[in-house]
Formats: structure tokens, sequence, C-alpha cells
């Protein structure tokens, strides 16, 4: 009788801790009863996930492999980075994402997959019980060793993309799933392809988009949810400090590289770089704040753009300058609007994009900050567009994005608007260039090809791109879904080693 009551003990503390929260994961389980049970644990500090599991296969009629996953709803993305842990005992191995019908074994499912010899194919099961066909049910990807793996789901169709590291995400391929409910679980998994074996994945960067329509309007139907994250751009690994169901933007890296700066709500907000308590900082009546804003390079001063009303040229953003831990903001620019862009290395002046004599064209613009006559840099001609003006750290150059090749790409300039020189030479619509503190780098935004190329719209499967100041080929640095507001403003870490940005999560 001990025995007995024993085991129904043990039983229970297994099914209750299969049933914790792992990471973002509410489901930690094994599907199809493999002979050796697997397990997942989350490093909330790395923010790295750790799946081990054995099982026959994914394939034929029925499946065996440890699951990590949650319940979802409508359209989403999934992206991560996927590794094996050591060498393993089978090339047929498997790690990836899945999304399934529901728990039963034989039913339907689609999968991202990186094999152990580093195949990497989309796969699935078209109706509960079907046998999975070679090669009816799968579509190869061209190269092996992809690493970076994503599966979304548009409606009926499952989208399979994948990148080597510092690469844009390649289209693998689609399949429409019919059978696959409104409701399906969705997730990690690993399968050692050997019944008596465990095999173990490290995962990291893992995120879970709901993504919205291209007419989604937030006014009407409400901001999507937000993270704050950080990001060591030599390893690529990525934190997420903060989240909220609703709007934030455009971080700036605190000079003692202890604190990020962002707006939201109209105010200025700092929060340790591992996250904590939010502290608003003082800025007097200007509390209509938009995402530009800016800290000197000597750490003392804060650049603001604050709509208000005012006598000449009405309402609009100005630019206004306050000392970093906060005050009674200085008025820089009387007309509206102008949007803070950049400070001069000598800290006395500043950069702003505005438009001017009733035209609809943005131009870049410097002045002092003690206000004055302000100085045109840009000629802009009908149709064209530039913005996120910046000096690099040494001031012998403005870096700005422009769209005067006929998509948006990254130019820089001398400090007085001559010598204008085009850097990015691709099909993304490229914004928002941001120099590394040491000079070295220059971090930015890159849209999808097929957007209006002046513009830069929130809730998009963008990339955040590196590339060196002295020339060179740009790699990407992150995979996300965002946009406006996502990296508008520098945000680099005085070491020159970090990142920050906001990604968008859905609605919850």
């Amino acid at each position: 009788m001990k025995y007995l009551i024993f085991f129904l003990l043990c039983f229970n503390l297994s099914s209750l801790f299969a049933q914790l929260p792992t990471g973002i994961f509410s489901n930690n389980k094994d599907i199809g009863n493999p002979k050796i049970s697997g397990s997942a644990n989350y490093n909330s500090e790395t923010q790295e996930y750790l799946i081990g599991g054995s099982g026959y296969n994914i394939w034929f009629e029925r499946d065996e492999f440890h699951y990590l996953y949650n319940e979802l709803e409508g359209d989403f993305i999934l992206t991560a980075n996927f590794s094996f842990v050591e060498k393993g005992t089978d090339p047929n191995r498997k790690i990836g994402w899945m999304v399934r019908a529901s728990e039963e074994e034989n039913d339907a499912h689609c999968s991202a997959v990186l094999h152990g010899d580093g195949l990497t194919v989309m796969q699935w099961r078209p109706l509960k019980g079907a046998f999975m066909r070679d090669p009816e049910d799968e579509r190869f990807a061209p190269k092996p060793n992809y690493q970076i793996l994503q599966l979304e789901r548009k409606g009926k169709k499952m989208i399979f993309r994948a990148a080597h590291i510092g690469e844009p995400l390649q289209l693998i391929g689609s399949q429409v799933m019919e059978s696959l409910p409104e409701k399906v679980f969705a997730g990690l998994f690993v399968n050692s392809h050997n019944p008596d074996v465990i095999e173990k994945a490290k995962i990291w960067n893992v995120r879970i988009d709901q993504p919205v329509s291209d007419d989604y309007d937030p006014g009407q139907e409400g901001w999507l949810g937000c993270r704050l994250e950080t990001m060591n751009i030599f390893n690529g690994e990525r934190k997420i400090i903060y989240e909220k169901n609703d709007r934030f933007e455009a971080p700036n890296w605190m000079t003692d590289g202890r604190k990020l700066l962002f707006n939201m709500d109209g105010s200025l907000y700092k929060i340790p770089i591992e996250g904590g308590n939010l502290e608003k900082l003082n800025t007097d009546f200007a509390d209509n704040l938009n995402n530009d804003h800016g800290i000197s390079f000597d750490g003392k001063m804060l650049a603001i753009s604050h709509h208000s009303q005012m006598q000449k040229g009405g309402g609009g953003s100005r630019v206004y300058v306050l000392p970093l831990e906060g005050g009674t903001p200085q008025l820089v620019t009387e007309e509206a609007p102008s949007y803070w862009h950049g400070w001069a290395p000598n800290n006395n002046e500043v950069l702003y994009v505005a438009q001017r004599s009733g035209s609809h064209v943005f131009n870049i613009y410097k002045n002092s900050i003690d206000g004055g006559k302000e100085v045109a840099l840009t000629n802009s001609q009908p149709g064209e567009h530039v913005d996120g003006c910046e000096f690099s750290p040494d001031g012998k150059y403005i870096y700005y994005n422009g769209s005067k090749s006929g998509t948006m790409q990254l130019w820089r300039m001398k400090p007085d608007g001559s010598d204008h020189e085009q850097l990015t030479f691709d099909e993304y619509n490229d914004w928002f260039p941001h120099i590394s503190p040491d000079g070295k780098w220059i971090a930015f935004i890159s849209f999808p090809a097929d957007i209006e190329f002046n513009s830069h719209p929130s809730y998009k499967r963008v990339m955040l791109r590196l590339m060196p100041t002295s020339g060179g080929a740009p790699q990407v640095i992150a995979y996300l879904y965002g946009g406006q507001g996502t990296i508008n403003v520098p945000s680099w870490s005085p070491d020159s080693k970090h990142i920050a940005f906001v990604s968008n999560s859905g609605k919850k």
C-alpha cells in the first residue's frame, strides 16, 4: 500500500511540475508516450530554454517527442534561435517549432524542423491519423544548418522562413493546413529519433508575436503590447526587461550605462537595464512627448520633441532641451513641426527634421540649443523624404536616411550639408542610422521592400541590421515584429556593445 501511495504522490508531483509555466510557455510535457520522459527548463537570467526529449520519430501516422507549448488563436509568428547540445547519436534527431491540432499523438501538425545532420525542412501531417509521406509532406531548404527558424500562421496558411546568422530570413516554403483548428497548440519540440536516447537543445531569443492586418487602426482597436529589449550585438542574445499591454517607444541608453530612458503616455520614464521599477522624469509642462528624444554627448542635457500649442505656426511638435536630471524645458525651435534626432558633439547644437514655409516635404536642419536662425542641410524634392539625422561622435559626418535614390537608404553628409554619400544599396527600406559611441558601427532598422518607401509604419516584420562605419555589407542582428517606435532614437550602450529597442507582441 505504501508503494502505491508513493507512486501516486510522484505521479501527481510530476503532473504538477509539467503544468507549471516554463518561461513564456504554459505547458511542458511528452507527446505520444515516449520510452524515456523528456523535460524542459528555463534560465530566467539568460532567457534561454534547455529542452530534452526522446521518441522514436515524428513521422508516419504517430509522433513521440517532448513539447513546450501554449494554446494560440488566430495569426501568429514564432521565431527563435536553435542549437543542439552535444554531438548526439542520430543524424535524424529533430528540434524546432511545431503547431499542432491537439496533444493526441496522431493529430495534424505543421513543423519547422532542424535535423541533427543540418537538414532544415518544413514537415506536416495534413489530417489526423494520416501517414506523413516523403517528399509529399515536406518543403526542403536549399542549404543546411539554419539556426534561426520562423513559423508563421496566416489564416489557414503556414509559412516557414529560416536564416543563417547575419542573413535575412529566407522563405523555405508554405502549406495550407485546412485541418488545423482556430485554436491550436504552438511551441518548441525535441525528438531523439531513438527511443532509448535523450537529445537536448538550447533555444534562445524565443518570441511569439500575434500580428494584425495591414489596415489595423490602433485608435479604434487599441495599441499592441510592447517589449523593451536589450541585445548584445556581438553574440545576438536578447533580453526582455519590461513588457506592457499598451504602447511605449524608443529607448535611449543613459550615459551611466545602468538605466534606459523611453517615452510612454506623453512622458519619459527610466528603468534599470536589468528591469525593475519605472521612474518618471520631470519634464515640467512638456507632457505630450513623442518618440524623438536623446541625450547630449557630455551626458548633461536632454532634447525632447513636445507637441504644443504656440502662437507662431500653430500646434505641432517643437524641439526643447532640459537638464538630463529633469527640469523646465527650454524652447529651441519656434516653428512646427520639428522633430529632434541628433546632438552635435559640441553639445551646443541639435539636428532635427522639419517642414517649413507650408511645404509638406521634410528637410534636415541644424540649430543652436539657444535658438536663433536655423540652417537647412538638405533640399528635398517633392516625393522625397529625409529623417533620422545623427552626428558621428567625431563630428565629421551627419548620418541620415533618405529616399533620393527611389528607396529609403542610409546616407551621410558633411556637417555643412555638402558631399551627400549613399551608404546602403538594397531592396529594403532602411531607417534611423545610429552610430556607436566608439564610432565603429551603424545600427539601423530595415523595413520590407513592399511597404511605401517614405513610410515607417508600426506592426511589420522588420530587421535590425549592423554595418561598419568604415564600409561593408550589413548583417542582420535581430528579427522582430515592430517598426515605428522600435529604434527611432540613439539607443547604444556607452560601451558600444549593446543596443536597446522595442518590439511588439500582439493584443492580449
